[in-house]
């Protein structure tokens, strides 16, 4: 007697073949092996920290960063790249390809407001790049910052469902949280707590061992199954504070910057017209609130100032030294003419260390003041290991020149980053700009546009949600199309915008205020990509207008409700 296929299998699924009551009587059966096309492309996505729209040399700085340099040369640079302004969310988004509130993360991570825009994790409705990536045969590998699980989730006892190797990554190395000390910091081996492999004293640095052990990670997997692509994320703690760097790289930088920030902002100012990272006749918007000209500063305000942003700029070129170090790895195993390499900060510069520069992040986590004299007799611990330093907020507007405002903020110097491409074998055109309006959302397509990929309508029985975000693939040979992208909304903490057929709208939340208060600007960006000229007054149907786009995007996006007025 013989038990007739198809078989049910616990193990197998549905087994086509035959079994008898003998193996003479039985026909064995294999699962066809899904294989991807030979020439299927490695990615690497690189995820910067806090880092401002002109902080890399290719879009306008003078701090020294070759390697992101050289991939904008043999790249594109994208000029009208946004994220949503925070860390969190901007990596939800990016790894979604939704809009975060849609996911669950409407700001941090660390919190849980009870709404479904913010349970502080990414729900199972919107599986995550290396979840498909994986289920299509790619090896999936991070190294660095994650902060996407809830942080009462980031013991040693888990849980772990929000953890990286439940999210799609068969290998994890980094730490967990939003910010850690780069010389001690608190790291994680996929699901355990391990310790640094080495000290200060011996030359540890973070940047620096997740680079060694991204190596390690595309090492093993190239090594055995050379022929499978990888999906690489590397996302560094720099340059969020702390700013630390190794002692030659902070005196590398010492006087680059006595001439104060109202001289950087002008010279990047200057520098991105004349290459194109900024239409001709675009303004430099003016000093933020609270920034007072450089040259109104004591001598003492002067010098603290500058050792803060030495410091930053030393753990940027670091950060920089050690990607250049991982893209001669991929050249020395030929994988760079076959690998999409994408990099992207999360958010503008940070307004995190305050007016005056801090030493202590506590202090404007709960809005305290530090004693400046205190400060200043530390100065020499600035970027050491002694030190948990951030620079001033006049520091903060000079690297998201030519905006206004900061991180956390929807104005442009919170939500407009750097964004390069890189692809040599399948990018047509190369070291070009390309200004059409894109977000952090429509990486995820693009890329499976790339890959031939589509996104599952179901994962692991869940239904999922559609896609948000638009495939940027079009841009690649056509430098001045227009943008595919049709509307895009931003909200955090209170601060919301709206963007919508070259115009945005966007109002300054003050905490504590009725949201009644708030004023809405209007900007052209088409003409106005500094958003120095409110046009709220003299358009005041367009700005109704955009508005109410904004109140049927949050609607649609779950941005509702909105934060407490208080």
């Amino acid at each position: 007697m013989t038990n007739a296929s198809p078989h049910q299998s616990s193990t197998s699924g549905t087994f086509q073949g035959k079994i008898g009551t003998t193996y003479d009587e039985s026909t064995p059966w294999w699962p066809e092996q899904q294989a991807l096309p030979e020439d299927t492309p490695n990615v690497v996505v690189i995820v910067l920290d806090d880092v401002g729209f002109s902080d890399l040399g290719c879009f306008g700085s003078d701090i020294e960063t070759p390697a992101m340099d050289a991939l904008a040369t043999g790249g594109l640079r994208y000029t009208n790249f946004h994220t949503t302004t925070l860390c969190s969310p901007t990596r939800a988004s990016l790894l979604t390809g939704r809009n975060h509130h849609s996911v669950g993360m409407r700001m941090l991570s660390n919190f849980d407001t009870g709404f479904p825009s913010g349970r502080g994790r990414v729900t199972k409705a919107a599986a995550m790049l290396p979840e498909v990536l994986r289920d299509n045969g790619f090896n999936t590998m991070a190294v660095g910052k994650w902060h996407l699980a809830p942080m009462e989730q980031t013991t040693a006892s888990g849980p772990y469902t929000q953890w990286p190797l439940s999210r799609g990554f068969e290998r994890y190395y980094g730490f967990l949280e939003a910010e850690t000390d780069s010389f001690y910091p608190e790291l994680f081996y996929d699901n355990h707590a391990v310790a640094p492999p080495k000290t200060p004293e011996e030359g540890y640095h973070l940047s620096e061992d997740l680079v060694d052990r991204a190596i390690e990670f595309v090492t093993d997997q190239t090594s055995v199954t050379p022929e499978k692509p990888f999906f690489m994320y590397m996302a560094f703690g720099a340059a969020h504070a702390p700013h630390q760097a190794p002692q030659e790289y902070l005196e590398k930088y010492r006087g680059r910057f006595d001439h104060g920030w109202d001289v950087e902002r002008a010279t990047r100012h200057a520098r991105q017209i004349e290459r194109g990272i900024l239409p001709p006749g675009t303004e430099l918007a003016p000093r933020n609130p609270g920034v007072e000209p450089f040259d109104a500063l004591s001598d003492n305000e002067k010098k603290l100032s500058v050792r803060l942003q030495e410091a930053y700029a030393a753990m940027l070129d670091h950060t920089d030294h050690h990607i250049g170090r991982f893209m001669e790895f991929l050249e020395q195993i030929g994988q760079m003419e076959n690998t999409i390499t994408i990099l992207l900060s999360d958010n503008g510069a940070s307004q995190e260390g305050g007016q005056k520069g801090s030493l202590n992040p506590t202090a404007f986590q709960n809005g305290l003041s530090e004693d400046f004299d205190e400060m200043l007799a530390r100065i020499d611990e600035i970027g050491t290991t002694r030190a948990h330093a951030n620079y001033p907020w006049g520091w903060a507007q000079a690297g998201n020149t030519p905006f206004k405002r900061y991180k956390q903020n929807t104005h442009e110097g919170g939500v407009r980053c750097p964004l390069i491409v890189r692809w040599p074998r399948g990018l047509p055109r190369t070291d070009e700009n390309r200004q059409q309006f894109h977000h952090v959302s429509d990486i995820m397509p693009t890329l499976f546009e790339l890959l031939g990929l589509q996104a599952p309508e179901v994962y692991n029985g869940i239904p999922q949600m559609p896609i948000h975000g638009t495939s940027m693939a079009y841009t690649f040979d056509a430098p001045t199309a227009p943008t595919r992208k049709e509307a895009q909304y931003f909200e955090m903490f209170g601060h919301r915008a709206i963007w919508h057929d070259g115009w945005k709208a966007v109002s300054f939340h003050q905490r504590g205020s009725s949201f009644d208060d708030d004023k809405w600007e209007l900007y052209h960006h088409d003409t106005d990509f500094s958003e120095c000229n409110d046009l709220a007054e003299e358009r005041p149907e367009q700005l109704q207008k955009m508005v109410a786009r904004f109140w049927v995007e949050a609607g649609k996006y779950d941005v509702l409700p909105p934060l407490a007025d208080s």
